[in-house]
């Protein structure tokens, strides 16, 4: 079963317009960035992302979220812990950061 990886990101007060979108941008290419060391061929099956715009008010501060999916955890685990380019985006992302949450699922498992 493949992982879906969602990635909440709020900004410091004093991110830029400019800076938010260019680390939003780049998440989104990380899709095509990140190559998996045996293949050598990007590995991630899909990422999407977008500004929030919930009426809902239960944001607690997050604006921004990604939707990343993998084949299997290997390559998850791999994207999250090794891949030099997903490390390097996150050098880059954690200086105009606030917060970040990570939440990682398979479909259809709820045990704990």
């Amino acid at each position: 079963m493949g992982i879906t990886h969602i990635v909440l990101f709020q900004f410091k007060a004093d991110a830029s317009p400019e800076s938010i979108n260019d680390i939003s941008r780049r998440m989104l290419a990380l899709k095509d960035g990140c190559i998996h060391p045996t293949s050598k061929k990007p590995y991630i099956k899909s990422a999407s992302g977008g500004t929030d715009n919930s009426p809902e008010g239960a944001q607690n501060g997050i604006t921004h979220a990604f939707i990343v999916e993998f084949e299997n955890a290997e390559d998850r685990d791999y994207y999250v812990d090794k891949d030099p380019f997903h490390n390097e985006f996150k050098k880059r992302a954690g200086t105009i950061l606030e917060k970040v949450i990570v939440v990682d699922f398979t479909n259809g498992e709820f045990k704990l």
